[in-house]
């Protein structure tokens, strides 16, 4: 084979016009990145490997679903998009697989960078048009954690003192956050010895395993991420989450939804009362409500609540009250978890021809009411209305999202351990997510449509 002395070649002509890196590139823009990071490297030594470059090659990884750092080295060396997208010419060197870890355990999680990414995606999208601000939907999924199933002990031993390492150590840390350690009083049936922050569940229908929870709040116009936060796999770190995500959308993008949809996990008493009488927003939640009963007796929505006299009416017209008789001492009117009791007289059950259809086993009915009642009853009539028919097709988007986050990125099994890895990797694939969301809705001009 005969050589040639001289070769003409440009990266930028054998790169497709229609490839996705050349649509997700228009909307990447890292000119602040070295400033950022500026306190994070020294002046004098060795020259560093541009931050730059290794953010673009993560965003390549999470954007085509290269889950191996190692594999993302080769990648980014022999495929010349991918070269064109990091601007490196054919005699560019690719960083090591191994400065990945080493800036992603320091410099990147010290500063907070991969978070900073994310929220650079949602002014982007923010700035393009693709997110209203009128709606939102918020969900949770389980992401397996990579640890091995078997290396465990009984939750009620604790951790072992010879338990040593990174993972350890960030879930030592964690024990006081309500979203991990502190979620629940609830004590975990088996802790991990590699990663004991991740939580062992059988929430799904395949045998338990260990994960983390991915939570997402998304906007419901074009489903673009707003917010995501790493959790413990527990309700109510979930529902914790959605707080936090609201506040900050509001702190951060200025945000306020009209309403927000979701599941029955996030339709608890304090939550919706918190989401009416404190954020004022609309809640297309169902109920999580266990006053129906199986037993062909009368349920609490047979019984009329009268606002004036603070009473229910019975199917007999007798009245059930919070107290029906004075104390010397006054009694608080709930009790510690927010219900209040109303109770029927013995003396009107006795008498009652309904009884056995009442309250069969007991002299007097009771019925449980919430302090946060009124908010139950508003996510009741919203789930009566039109527009409550239409919320729950939308919350199908946020599943769409996660579903595609497991399948076309391949984000079904965390590459890194502990908390700090689950939050580095959602974060990244959340802006991935929303790059090719970006890229989608904003195709290139002048390329013709399929």
């Amino acid at each position: 084979m005969q050589e040639a002395l001289f070769y003409s070649f440009s990266i930028e002509n054998h790169v497709p016009a229609d490839h996705l890196l050349r649509a997700i590139d228009r909307f990447v823009d890292l000119g602040g990145l070295r400033e950022h990071l500026r306190p994070y490297y020294s002046e004098t030594g060795r020259p560093s490997i541009d931050p730059e470059l290794m953010i673009r090659m993560l965003i390549i990884g999470y954007c085509m679903g290269i889950r191996s750092e190692r594999r993302l080295c080769e990648e980014v060396h022999l495929n010349l998009a991918y070269r064109w997208f990091c601007r490196l010419d054919l005699d560019g060197a690719v960083p090591d697989h191994s400065t990945f870890s080493k800036n992603r355990h320091g410099r990147f999680r010290d500063s907070d960078l991969l978070r900073k990414l994310f929220e650079m995606t949602v002014e982007r999208c923010m700035a393009e048009g693709l997110v209203g601000g009128e709606g939102f939907a918020v969900d949770a999924s389980l992401i397996r954690a990579d640890v091995h199933r078997q290396r465990s002990v009984p939750g009620d031993q604790g951790l072992p003192p010879e338990a040593a390492g990174r993972a350890v150590t960030e879930y030592l840390e964690v024990l006081d956050d309500a979203a991990f350690g502190n979620a629940t009083p609830v004590q975990p049936k088996r802790i991990n010895l590699t990663d004991p922050a991740a939580r062992w569940t059988a929430a799904t229908r395949e045998a338990a395993f260990y994960s983390y929870s991915t939570n997402y709040l998304i906007d419901l116009d074009h489903a673009v991420i707003v917010d995501v936060e790493a959790t413990t796999s527990v309700r109510q770190a979930e529902v914790l989450a959605q707080r936090r995500m609201i506040e900050r959308t509001q702190e951060r993008f200025g945000l306020w939804p009209e309403k927000l949809v979701a599941d029955t996990a996030y339709g608890s008493a304090p939550n919706l009362a918190w989401l009416v009488e404190d954020q004022g927003i609309e809640p297309h939640i169902p109920v999580f409500d266990k006053s129906a009963r199986s037993d062909d007796t009368f349920a609490r929505s047979d019984f009329t609540f009268d606002h004036e006299d603070d009473s229910y009416v019975c199917p007999g017209g007798k009245r059930l009250r919070p107290s029906n008789r004075n104390f010397k001492t006054p009694r608080p009117p709930a009790n510690a978890d927010g219900f209040i009791r109303y109770r029927a007289r013995e003396k009107d059950c006795g008498a009652c021809g309904l009884k056995e259809r009442c309250t069969p086993k007991l002299a007097a009915r009771k019925i449980m009411r919430s302090v946060h009642e009124g908010a139950r009853d508003m996510a009741r009539d919203i789930a009566n209305t039109d527009a409550y028919l239409v919320s729950r097709r939308q919350r199908k988007k946020v599943e769409m999202l996660f579903a595609h986050l497991k399948r076309i990125l391949k984000l079904d099994r965390l590459r890194l351990r502990g908390p700090n890895g689950a939050k580095d990797e959602f974060h990244l694939a959340a802006a991935a997510q929303n790059l090719r969301k970006m890229a989608k809705m904003r195709p290139i001009p002048g390329l013709a449509m399929a």
